[in-house]
């Protein structure tokens, strides 16, 4: 696999790279409240496409098995699919606990958030969803210019032949020029700098 790089100043690339951000946040906020109608922090989780809600950490013990499942190695939990009642109980405190179940699976499903898809906004720029599954990919803004880090599965012939082309490989992102490592390295740095400022 082989790496490269490009940046791209076209107001309309920028503008989809800053919306999938603008949209991470908005995700963090709905994950912050979603945690008060429960109690606890929301895990924040990703996958290969996908940004979306995990489990919640609750203060609690054993008590907690009936509705949610045992906590992960940072104390998350899950909900359950369907309460699981102790065995000994009573037909109306089952029938309670299977209420309270389904009044906590409505809550749920009312205020989770939909996952962020991030290949949504990969397919907006114009990159192949498939290339980035197999060999990854970053992006992110500084100050109206666009950063991209795009691994591909392919030959140098082939990767020449697109830069004559003006374009990147496996895909077409506008306005995008390659650039060294050490240009998107530097941004990078700059990048995490002005966002810890931000956060402080």
């Amino acid at each position: 696999m082989a790496n490269y790089f490009y940046k791209s100043s076209e107001p309309a690339t920028v503008a989809i790279v800053r919306e999938f951000f603008l949209m991470k946040d908005v995700l963090s906020a709905q994950l912050i409240a979603l945690g008060v109608h429960f109690g606890g922090k929301v895990a924040p989780m990703r996958d290969i496409t996908s940004h979306f809600a995990g489990g919640v950490k609750l203060s609690g013990g054993a008590e907690l098995d009936v509705h949610w499942c045992r906590p992960d190695d940072h104390g998350y939990r899950s909900l359950r699919t369907a309460a699981k009642p102790g065995k000994g109980i009573s037909k109306e405190d089952r029938a309670a606990i299977r209420a309270e179940h389904e009044r906590l699976i409505g809550l749920w499903k009312e205020h989770c958030p939909q996952r962020l898809s991030t290949h949504k906004y990969w397919e907006r720029l114009g990159v192949n969803t498939g290339s980035v599954l197999m060999s990854g990919g970053i992006k992110f803004e500084l100050d109206g210019t666009a950063y991209f880090h795009l691994g591909f599965q392919i030959d140098e012939a082939e990767h020449l032949a697109a830069i004559a082309a003006s374009k990147p490989t496996n895909g077409w992102i506008v306005g995008a020029v390659e650039i060294l490592a050490s240009e998107y390295e530097t941004a990078r740095q700059q990048k995490l700098v002005s966002t810890s400022g931000a956060k402080a």
